[in-house]
This record gives C-alpha cells, sequence and structure tokens, in this order.
C-alpha cells in the first residue's frame, strides 16, 4: 500500500514538524515511515528526495536519494539505488555565495521556479538508530538540503521561488507563465 504524496493546500504542508523524540530511534514505527517514505519516493522517477510532511508524516525526516542524480552509464544500467534518511535534520553551515536555480516539488506538481539557495550546505542529522552524522553538499545536494529543511519547516519552495511557470503534461515542453503571488 502507497503513501500519496500530498499537494499544496495540505495543511500538514505548512505545519512546522515535530523532531523523533528519542524513544522513536531504532522502533518499528520509524522503520516503517522510512520504508513508507521510500516507497512513496520510489514511486516518483523524477523524485530525488522527500520531506516526512510530504506523506502526511509529522516529523522532521527527509531522505534523498542521491544515485538520481548521476546520468546512466552507459552499458552499466542504473546506479544502485541509494536512500540516505535525515533524521531531526539541521543546517549547520552554509555558503556565503547563493545561487539562483531551477527548482520543483512533488507537493507542487508541474510548477517550476527560480529560487536562491546556498551554493554549499553541511547538515547535521541522526540515522534510524540515532547515531548522529553529518554530511556536506554542494550544488543539487545543498539545494536538496535546503529544499526539504524548508518542509520541515512547513515552507514551499513557490513561498519564494520566482519565474514561476507551469507545465503540464498535455502542452509537453511548452511551458506557461503564471504569475507570482
Amino acid at each position: 500500500l502507497m503513501t500519496s504524496i500530498v499537494q499544496s493546500g495540505d495543511e500538514g504542508l505548512r505545519t512546522k514538524a515535530t523532531p523523533v523524540p528519542e524513544d522513536m530511534f531504532g522502533s518499528p514505527l520509524l522503520a516503517q515511515y522510512i520504508k513508507e517514505m521510500a516507497e512513496s519516493l520510489d514511486a516518483e522517477k523524477d523524485g530525488v528526495a522527500l520531506a516526512a510532511p510530504q506523506i502526511s508524516i509529522p516529523y522532521r525526516i527527509f531522505i534523498a536519494r542521491p544515485d538520481r542524480l548521476l546520468p546512466p552509464e552507459e552499458g552499466k544500467g542504473q546506479p544502485v539505488p541509494e536512500v540516505i534518511v535525515f533524521i531531526n535534520p539541521e543546517i549547520t553551515r552554509s555558503s556565503k555565495r547563493r545561487l539562483e536555480v531551477d527548482e520543483g516539488c512533488l507537493s507542487v506538481r508541474s510548477i517550476y521556479g527560480k529560487t536562491m539557495r546556498h551554493e554549499r550546505a553541511t547538515v547535521c542529522a541522526r540515522t534510524v538508530d540515532g547515531s548522529a552524522f553529518q554530511r556536506g553538499g554542494g550544488g543539487i545536494m545543498a539545494q536538496i538540503y535546503q529544499h526539504e529543511i524548508d518542509h520541515l519547516d512547513g515552507i514551499l519552495f513557490t513561498d519564494h521561488a520566482t519565474d514561476l511557470i507551469e507545465v503540464t503534461r498535455a502542452q509537453g515542453a511548452e511551458a506557461v507563465t503564471i504569475p507570482h503571488g
């Protein structure tokens, strides 16, 4: 049974997520949440990351699939699926330099825009068993960290994006500009 990704307008996307409590680390419940998140993300072939509130789980968890950022190598097939789990994540460092990047969201289907994101970011988070780790990234990984932590704070990229466009499957590559606001 796959959990569907909630769409913009769902109040859960606007609620600040709750930190995962100590007694939940290593629990079957937490493992189930991660499994549901991974299945939901796997079903979205263009998705690279997912925050728990996007499938109505009110906790500070996001997962990322960096393997989906790699082009498939000729003759080698797809990279091995790699799901990285970030529990109670916090950005502890970010570059002063910010870049304008294209952004979309599985909870704001068919809308894309430009956002200003730090070029590099470092996240401290915990694993399913509760151990702490730190992971830095640049470019798209830094963008993922910022986008997903925004979700955990009830913020959607459309809140601060510019040049929003709506792309519908029926139109193919043709884009329609929509007013920002």
